[in-house]
C-alpha cells in the first residue's frame, strides 16, 4: 500500500516568494548579517546605504538586491539557527552547538511534556517546542520572560505558544506539576531542583542541566544520585570549523570551543533506587 507523505501547504515551513511579515536575513559581501521583518512601505538602513522592503517583496529566496551605495545583499529566510545568534537579547543564550545535543540527550518528541527553567531569551525554549513538545518554564525575571515570549513568537507563530505555559517564579522551591518526562535546566544552582524532580518527574524521565563550570557539574551529579537518579554522564561539545578556499585547506584559528558541561541522568522507580 502506498501511503502519501505529501506535507499540506499548512504544515509546510514558509517557502516561495517573500511575503510582508516575512522575517529575511540580509547578507552582504563581508559576511555580515542583519536580521529584519518585511513590511509594506518599510525600508533596512544601514552605513551600507538604503534598501526598501518592496525590493524584497515578491522576490524569491536567494535573491541579490542593491541598496542605494550600491551594497548587495543576498536574502534568505533564517534558519533556526540564524534567528537564534542574530535575535534580540535580554540574557545569554545557549546556542545553537548546545542546543542540538540537548535535544538529543533529553530525546525531546512531539508530545512530551519538559520542564525547563532559566529561560534567559528563549532559544532553548524554541528548540523544545519545535521539537513538538509541551514546555512548562519557570523564569525568576519578568523582563527575560517577556523577552522570549516575543521572540519565540517571532520566530514559530502563535501555534506554537499555545504548547507554551511560562511562569514568573524559582525552580528552586517545589515545583507544582507532576509527571514531566523531561527537564531541561539553565541555572546557577541546579542540584537545589534535584529534590524537587525526583516527586514531580515520572520514572524513566531524562533530566539534563547545562552548567557553565566543572565545579556546578559535579554539584549536580552528587544530587542526582542521592535523590535516585541512574545512568549520569557529563560531557561538552567542541565545535572548529574549517577554511577551504581552493587548494588552500586548514581549521579556522578561532573555534568555538567550551561553552558548558551538558549532564544527562534519568530518574529510576523508587523500588530501583
Amino acid at each position: 500500500m502506498t501511503t502519501n507523505n505529501t506535507l499540506s501547504t499548512d504544515e509546510r515551513p514558509p517557502h516561495g516568494p517573500f511575503v510582508a511579515g516575512d522575517l529575511v536575513l540580509l547578507t552582504d559581501n563581508k559576511s555580515r548579517r542583519y536580521l529584519i521583518t518585511l513590511a509594506e512601505d518599510d525600508a533596512f538602513h544601514s552605513h551600507s546605504g538604503v534598501l526598501d522592503h518592496s525590493e524584497l517583496i515578491g522576490n524569491d529566496e536567494g535573491c541579490s538586491v542593491q541598496s542605494t551605495k550600491g551594497q548587495r545583499f543576498r536574502a534568505m529566510r533564517p534558519t533556526f539557527e540564524d534567528y537564534v545568534l542574530s535575535m534580540p537579547r535580554g540574557a545569554q543564550v545557549i546556542y545553537p552547538k548546545d542546543i542540538a545535543p540537548i535535544l538529543i540527550l533529553a530525546d525531546i518528541a512531539p508530545g512530551h511534556r519538559v520542564f525547563e527553567s532559566g529561560i534567559g531569551s528563549g532559544a532553548m525554549s524554541m528548540g523544545l517546542l519545535r521539537a513538538g513538545a509541551h514546555v512548562t518554564g519557570y523564569e525568576v525575571r519578568e523582563d527575560f520572560a517577556s523577552r522570549a515570549e516575543k521572540n519565540i513568537s517571532g520566530f514559530l507563530g502563535a501555534e506554537a505558544m499555545e504548547r507554551y505555559d511560562l511562569h514568573i517564579r524559582s525552580a528552586y522551591e517545589p515545583l507544582d506539576l507532576e509527571d514531566i518526562d523531561r527537564v531541561v535546566l539553565d541555572l546557577p544552582e541546579p542540584w537545589q531542583v534535584v529534590p524537587h524532580l525526583a516527586v514531580s518527574m515520572r520514572p524513566g524521565g531524562v533530566f539534563v542541566a547545562y552548567t557553565p563550570s566543572i565545579t556546578q557539574a559535579m554539584k549536580v551529579r552528587d544530587a542526582l544520585t542521592l535523590h535516585g537518579f541512574v545512568e549520569g554522564k557529563t560531557m561538552e561539545v567542541l565545535n572548529r570549523s574549517w577554511h577551504i578556499e581552493g587548494q588552500s585547506v586548514r581549521p579556522d584559528h578561532r573555534m568555538v570551543a567550551h561553552t558548558a558541561f551538558l549532564t544527562r541522568a534519568r530518574l529510576a522507580a523508587p523500588q530501583s533506587t
